[in-house]
């Protein structure tokens, strides 16, 4: 993290990771659907993807309530496993670099809210190659709890050295916009992690856009625009 952060910059953007900048949601539902067939649970792909985004721990115990804590940590460990088999398919969002680097160029921290294991977003923090605009960024070593409860966004933003009501949040799922809710941050969705825009409306995202792309093209009239005092309303 930069140095410079917490005195210079007062106001920030956090992001989700996985199926916000990187186009990993499905690789993950896969991931999850291959481990819990290793269990000898066969569980419908649907259930898992809508499920994506939430901890690991939290979306295991929603798809298999009677789960024992150490089938849980065998699923964790398959997932996991499997998934890093996909790291050579991986590949950003377009404009997933442009629109972390328009954050930061308007004055505003940029922080990664993940909750992804450590060793997974090093990997999409190396697919974003996005450098200096990212002054910090968290992992689930960062948080007790998994969203949807808000331990990530708290943890990021004391990093930033940012307070909740100077902070929009950028996510793909449900539980993006249930945790930014439980601490009063705004948050806007995409729908590229394969959510629809009705469902994030309902759980009550601000603004949805389509992918990174498309909110860097309406940046200046976005929540991030009004946030970085640059925006011109609408």
């Amino acid at each position: 993290m930069a140095a410079d952060v917490k005195s210079q910059k007062k106001r920030g953007v956090l992001f989700d990771v996985d199926g916000t900048l990187i186009d990993s949601s499905y690789f993950h539902a896969m991931a999850w659907w291959q481990a819990f067939r290793r269990e000898g649970l066969d569980i419908e792909m649907s259930a898992i993807h809508r499920r994506v985004g939430m901890g690991g721990d939290k979306l295991i115990q929603s798809l298999v309530p009677d789960c024992t804590d150490e089938m849980q940590e065998d699923l964790k460990s398959a997932h996991g496993a499997v998934f890093s088999t996909f790291w050579p398919t991986l590949r950003p969002f377009d404009s997933a670099r442009d629109l972390l680097a328009a954050c930061s160029d308007a004055g505003l921290a940029v922080g990664l809210a993940s909750s992804a294991q450590e060793r997974d977003l090093d990997v999409s923090r190396h697919l974003l190659d996005a450098g200096s605009s990212i002054d910090a960024w968290t992992s689930s070593n960062d948080a007790e709890e998994s969203k949807p409860a808000p331990d990530i966004l708290v943890a990021c933003l004391e990093k930033l050295g940012v307070n909740p009501e100077d902070a929009v949040f950028v996510g793909d799922a449900v539980w993006d916009v249930k945790a930014g809710a439980a601490i009063g941050v705004p948050v806007i969705a995409l729908t590229c992690g394969g959510i629809s825009e009705a469902e994030l409306r309902d759980a009550g995202a601000a603004e949805v856009y389509d992918n990174p792309q498309h909110l860097l093209e309406h940046l200046e009239t976005s929540l991030i625009g009004k946030l970085s005092g640059r925006g011109q309303g609408g």
